[in-house]
């Protein structure tokens, strides 16, 4: 059974900095392609950022230059470091990973960006 726990999520002002943690079971997270992606209040779930098993990495546009995704293979987790943080970043953040062309999805852990 995959389980995704999502944690580090909280309210921070303008500018400031987060680091979001995805612990995974049930899965490798350096077999299978982990990611996150977001959605706000009345908005669809947008792609945040993905790493593959190989170790390459995409970004949506909105955090390109601000956000890095990367994985402890050791502790089986994902991170997202969010740097220089706005406002539209306000949103609940999902840990996601696919595994045999099945998706798989944490609870989400809320972030709010203050201005």
């Amino acid at each position: 059974q995959v389980q995704l726990v999502e944690s580090g999520g909280g309210l921070v002002q303008a500018g400031g900095s987060l680091r979001l943690s995805c612990s995974a079971s049930g899965i490798t997270s350096s077999s299978n392609a982990m990611g996150w992606y977001r959605q706000a209040p009345g908005k669809r779930r947008d792609l945040v950022a993905v790493i593959s098993s190989s170790g390459t990495t995409n970004y949506g546009d909105s955090v390109k230059g601000r956000f890095t995704i990367s994985r402890d293979n050791a502790k089986n987790t994902v991170y997202l470091q969010m740097n220089s943080l706005k406002p539209e970043d306000t949103a609940v953040y999902y840990c996601t990973a696919v595994r045999y062309g099945l998706r798989y999805w944490g609870q989400g852990t809320q972030v709010t960006v203050s201005s």
